[in-house]
């Protein structure tokens, strides 16, 4: 099944996992796996790696989800090292495991490197040419609520935005964002200018202090007054500021939730335990009764 066809029906919960190195084993993971899918998540992604240096194990991730018949699977795929050639390939063997859903991204550079080494130098040229040799799956896009780190300004952003649109994008996903105000300003701005496809709203679980110093560092998401209150509050003990984190994020995902996301998308690290707990809580999906 298509991802957009889900979409449309009405909000989607779905996790992101990343695959292991190449020389650890899968095992973990699939068992984190089958813990996520009693979460009853509409589809599971599965990143790529740099360079796409994971993309065997790649393969066998999102190959894995969609044979379990639990959800779909949705594979992100990059600009950075690969060729036309490359991608009329990976396409092959996504059809070959019957994924129908692809995450179409740039990619980020490796240290020491400065363009993309393939034949795409940004995902919507990516996006056009998977358009123009297949109609066969539904293609994501990512978005930025706080801006990319490497675009000049919101509007120069919003033009890349519109430009993977017009590519044949079929829906939208945020990166992280903590302040709903500044995905709500964005929101405003993209609709004004015409962005009309849906959006899920990434969502990265606040749960250590120094995992939200690292990842928005590296993702250019700012920290909000309130969270900056937190670390300031509970930094010194874990388990406080993983309560308080937690209360956070299922007041950020309630609210994104009212705003009319589309879809909420968990960044599970994988993990299950903590995105268990706010799945529940937000009351996205029910928890079960344990028997007495």
């Amino acid at each position: 099944m298509k991802i957009i066809d889900r979409i449309q029906s009405g909000l989607t919960l779905s996790f992101e996992v990343f695959p292991p190195k190449s020389d650890k084993p899968l095992e973990p993971l699939l068992d984190t796996l089958d813990q996520l899918y009693t979460l009853k998540p509409d589809f599971i992604s599965c990143t790529y790696g740099a360079m796409g240096s994971n993309k065997g194990r790649n393969l066998e991730v999102v190959a894995s989800i969609q044979s379990s018949g639990k959800c779909e699977a949705l594979s992100h795929y990059t600009c950075v090292g690969n060729s036309r050639q490359d991608v009329l390939d990976a396409l092959a063997d996504y059809q070959s495991v019957g994924v129908e859903n692809l995450l179409a991204l740039r990619g980020d550079f490796p240290a020491g490197v400065t363009h993309t080494n393939g034949d795409f130098l940004h995902a919507n040229e990516l996006i056009a040419f998977i358009r123009s040799q297949t109609n066969a799956f539904s293609l994501a896009a990512a978005c930025y609520p706080e801006k990319h780190l490497l675009a000049e300004s919101m509007d120069a952003d919003i033009d890349a935005l519109l430009k993977k649109q017009d590519a044949g994008a079929d829906f939208l996903m945020t990166q992280l964002c903590y302040s709903v105000e500044n995905y709500l300003r964005f929101l405003d701005s993209a609709r004004k200018r015409g962005v009309t496809l849906p959006i899920v709203a990434g969502v990265l679980p606040l749960i250590k202090k120094d995992g939200l110093v690292r990842m928005t560092l590296s993702n250019g998401c700012s920290i909000p007054a309130e969270v900056s209150a937190l670390v300031g509050r509970y930094g010194e003990s874990e388990e406080s500021f993983r309560a308080a984190g937690h209360a956070f994020t299922v007041s950020l995902v309630q609210r994104l939730i009212e705003e009319g996301a589309n879809g909420i998308h968990l960044y599970t690290l994988n993990r299950f335990e903590d995105v268990a707990d706010l799945v529940y809580d937000t009351g996205i999906r029910e928890k079960p009764q344990t028997n007495r």
